[in-house]
């Protein structure tokens, strides 16, 4: 079943709060609606599918998957299914490319991979998700591994609590969904949880979570101090059976000692 992105046709509005959008604004909007509807699912959607994930008109679909695919943003199956084509790779590596923190990241990630011998990440605070956009992968047998260009919630992730540390209460409870949803038993699925968390990632420096997005993986992850507040975040996951308490903190102490050096280099280079 596709997860829903989309809003039904009957809440668009446009800045009057009442008055209806221009066509052309409307058509963009659902265009890109139904881009992170299929961006949000692995399977492949057919047309009934993405109606129900959408509440977009069946006709109004028929149009804008035969122009999206035929511009090269999904691909068929033959059988009435559609996925992301390769139009919208080449617009993810593009903000890859022209992202100027990535080859400092890079250089960071490799250092927290080599001290540790664990995989780390760098990831973006995107509203209430986390993107992962580089990762360097351990050298060990067992690997943990993000993808680049995967989201997160970022209730469930190191890098999402570290970075909503950086908010206050109110902005916390205007940002995140009610109940937070769960992916593994130990996720906080309450806003009291969540504060409660942020507020002792605040104290200790750096955010952890255990088995709280994935089965058998901790982590560690610290804020990258180049905007005010903070946008970006290092991590590093490390196996649970394979660390212990005393290594994880040595782990989230590095951390927050590369992120510093991280953020140093990059206000000195004038990139905010």
């Amino acid at each position: 079943m596709p997860r829903p992105t989309a809003l039904p046709d009957a809440a668009r509005t446009g800045p009057a709060g009442g008055r209806p959008e221009p066509a052309g604004v409307k058509s963009a909007r659902r265009a890109i609606d139904l881009i992170e509807t299929f961006a949000a699912n692995d399977d492949w959607l057919t047309l009934g599918a993405l109606h129900a994930a959408t509440g977009l008109p069946r006709s109004s679909l028929h149009g804008l998957l035969r122009t999206l695919h035929e511009s090269g943003w999904l691909e068929t199956d033959g059988g009435g299914g559609y996925r992301l084509g390769v139009r919208a790779l080449i617009c993810g590596t593009a903000y890859l490319d022209r992202d100027p923190v990535i080859p400092y990241a890079t250089e960071a990630l490799e250092t927290v991979r080599d001290k540790t011998g664990f995989t780390a990440h760098y990831a973006r605070r995107d509203g209430d998700q986390v993107v992962y956009l580089e990762t360097r992968e351990s050298r060990r047998s067992a690997h943990l591994v993000s993808r680049v260009g995967r989201t997160l919630p970022a209730h469930a992730t190191a890098l999402g609590k570290v970075l909503l540390a950086e908010l206050t209460q109110d902005e916390i409870a205007g940002l995140m969904p009610v109940p937070l949803p769960a992916l593994t038993p130990n996720t906080l699925t309450t806003l009291e949880a969540l504060e409660a968390a942020c507020a002792e990632t605040r104290e200790r420096g750096y955010g952890l979570e255990t088995e709280e997005g994935t089965p058998g993986v901790r982590c560690a992850a610290a804020v990258i101090p180049y905007r005010i507040p903070a946008t970006d975040a290092i991590s590093c996951s490390m196996p649970t059976d394979q660390v212990t308490e005393e290594a994880v903190a040595g782990v989230g102490e590095l951390l927050t000692e590369v992120a510093g050096d991280l953020g140093r280099r990059l206000r000195r280079a004038g990139i905010r």
